[in-house]
């Protein structure tokens, strides 16, 4: 059986995910000893051996909905957001004379890739509300890297999903050369799924006991509160975005 919880790990929250998924294991009575940290995330999330992963909202209901089972939410607790939801922080750097989206017509965006909600569609859905266009595309690979893109120069603005916001923030000394413009509207965070035949309220759960049962040292730097169970309606009901253009 496969694990993995690929998407808020980073070398300063390694060993609270490595506690997280023990607490989990411990709960269901069986899974891998270990997370998978490597290979593909697409063949991850499509394994029939798959037992618990997180995917992004954007692939959930894009690809993987009719072949996953959906298991629960996260709540994070974010600001401004109802519980298992979450948002964008539109980022720019502190340099910048403008304070409103409107202020960024014809400028360029840096995005971790285009299946993401929080790094391209929300973005793209902020701006289009305000009749604002990006003049270039500049796609990083993640929210890290789009965030150091900013901060550098090498793009105007970013959005990032709030909670790894949280995290550059505690842990990025670069995180001085950013500041918030604004944030998008809130919609649901990244959900667990597991491969179909699996019990979803079995596993949602363990995940319910597990958080109760981690320490809070490790709840903290998750920035875990609890889960929500949302319908797959509730992912399904939002729009997906174009692509970036090719030369983009």
């Amino acid at each position: 059986m496969i694990a993995a919880l690929p998407m808020y790990d980073r070398p300063e929250t390694a060993a609270a995910n490595d506690a997280f998924w023990a607490a989990i294991r411990a709960e269901l009575g069986d899974g891998p000893e270990e997370l998978t940290r490597e290979g593909d995330l697409w063949e991850i999330w499509q394994s029939p051996e798959l037992l618990l992963a997180q995917t992004c909202s954007l692939p959930f209901r894009a690809r993987l909905h009719p072949a996953v089972t959906l298991v629960a939410t996260p709540d994070y607790g974010l600001p401004g957001c109802a519980p298992g939801f979450y948002n964008s922080v539109l980022v720019v750097h502190p340099n910048s004379d403008a304070d409103h989206i409107s202020g960024f017509e014809g400028k360029r965006l840096a995005y971790n890739e285009p299946l993401s909600q929080s790094g391209w569609a929300a973005p793209m859905g902020y701006a289009a509300g305000f009749d604002v266009m990006f003049g270039a595309f500049v796609q990083t690979g993640a929210h890290l890297a789009s965030a150091r893109a900013v901060a550098e120069g090498r793009a105007d603005i970013a959005a990032i999903d709030a909670l790894t916001w949280e995290m550059i923030r505690r842990y990025d000394p670069f995180a001085a050369e950013l500041r918030e413009l604004d944030r998008t509207t809130p919609t649901p965070a990244l959900p667990y799924i597991a491969a179909r035949g699996h019990d979803p309220a079995r596993i949602a759960e363990a995940l319910e006991k597990a958080i109760t049962a981690l320490g809070a040292s490790h709840r903290d730097t998750l920035g875990l509160r609890g889960i929500v169970r949302l319908p797959a309606e509730a992912y399904l009901a939002l729009p997906i975005p174009a692509p970036p253009p090719e030369n983009g």
